[in-house]
């Protein structure tokens, strides 16, 4: 049925193809989050300084 060859690719194709899935899904679930979370706190953080900055003239 399958070379040895083949077989091999085949095993690479499932190795890349199971190791891109479960990436995709630490980026989706773990990393974009964080990101995005620290992007907001150190914008709320900035609008805090500046209206702080601006009240004291």
């Amino acid at each position: 049925m399958f070379d040895f060859d083949q077989y091999l690719g085949f095993l690479a194709f499932l190795t890349i193809l199971t190791i891109g899935f479960w990436l995709m899904i630490f980026l989706i679930t773990f990393v974009i989050p964080y990101w995005i979370g620290g992007a907001l706190i150190e914008r709320l953080k900035e609008i805090k300084e500046e209206k702080k900055a601006k009240r004291l003239g």
